[in-house]
């Protein structure tokens, strides 16, 4: 079984995991001496990926979002960064 160092399965884990999952299990050392073996688990249940898309569908808050007053909201943000400076209009006049 093939042994690496820690700084060497960190650069390279991904490729490490890989091989592990294909049957090459590896060992992980500290200083030469080891510490860890990592091997493929055996009848491992199928991974499922729960997609995020439009998981807030039905939520309510696409039209909570475009109910709101962006131009407001945008000069309420920009206010907490600035200090609450007065924020000019189109013309450059403070409003």
């Amino acid at each position: 079984m093939k042994q690496v160092n820690i700084h060497e399965a960190k650069t390279h884990l991904s490729r490490l995991i890989e091989a592990a999952a294909k049957g090459e299990g590896f060992i992980i050392a500290k200083a030469g001496k080891p510490m860890v073996r990592v091997v493929a688990i055996e009848d491992a249940p199928p991974v499922t990926v729960s997609k995020r898309i439009g998981w807030l569908k039905d939520t309510g808050l696409a039209e909570w979002w475009d109910s709101l007053d962006h131009e407001t909201l945008d000069r309420e943000i920009a206010d907490s960064f600035l200090g609450a400076e007065p924020w000019p209009d189109d013309k450059g006049a403070p409003r």
